[in-house]
């Protein structure tokens, strides 16, 4: 397959970037299924929550050569979205690479694989979600494959370029602009409930008295001519 040009992505509203750099993230969990990555793909360095635009870069074989190209493009607030083909023995990303978007603004990356030079890239802070670590790098081939803002998948979501990017301790979550959009006032409605019903919870109360649960399995109960203990 030979290498394709996808193209760039338009910038992230500041307005969207502000709201999801407040929210947390587990709480789009209690609307969404899709968009949360494989939980194998964890935080390897780099430090604080990832919010930014994705930048979508896949490898074929062994080459980076691609990713060597795309990453004197990257802008400030770029997370860059790598799909290695399964690869999980060959790293991408090392020193070289993280340090050259670490300078041009890159806020993350997420591999779909591993990483390498943990020890030269950590003090930089940017972090890096992998699978794992390997001393195993890619190389410089410079074959005609591969893709550049393309759809990828990575850890089981298909992630394109101008996607939102999202990533704490827990774990990756990636969709499309307008998705985030329709829920983040909903989940910063939540996060803004929440230190209320720990507070209650703290005083005595019980979890499912106040958020339904106790209620609907009363009604379950009762259904069935049973009542709750």
């Amino acid at each position: 397959m030979s290498f394709t040009l996808g193209t760039p992505p338009a910038q992230l509203s500041d307005a969207l970037l502000e709201r999801l750099r407040r929210v947390s993230f587990p709480t789009l969990g209690h609307y969404l299924e899709e968009g949360f990555l494989d939980p194998a793909i964890q935080r390897q360095c780099g430090r604080g929550r990832v919010v930014g635009r994705a930048i979508s870069v896949r490898l074929t074989g062994q080459d980076s050569t691609v990713l060597h190209h795309a990453a004197g493009h990257c802008r400030p607030g770029d997370v860059f979205v790598i799909d290695t083909g399964g690869d999980t023995r060959h790293a991408p990303v090392g020193e070289v690479l993280a340090v050259t978007l670490h300078a041009r603004g890159a806020v993350g990356v997420v591999i779909d694989g591993v990483m390498t030079d943990l020890d030269q890239v950590e003090p930089l802070g940017l972090p890096v979600y992998a699978r794992g670590r390997s001393v195993l790098t890619t190389k410089l081939l410079h074959l005609d494959a591969g893709g550049l803002h393309v759809p990828v998948s990575v850890g089981g979501v298909t992630v394109t370029s101008g996607d939102v990017v999202l990533a704490d301790r827990n774990g990756v979550f990636a969709a499309a602009p307008a998705v985030v959009e329709a829920l983040v006032d909903t989940a910063l409605a939540d996060d803004a409930e929440e230190p209320a019903l720990l507070a209650e919870v703290l005083a005595g109360a019980r979890l499912g008295d106040l958020t339904g649960a106790t209620a609907a399995i009363e009604s379950l109960l009762a259904e069935r001519g049973t009542t709750a203990s």
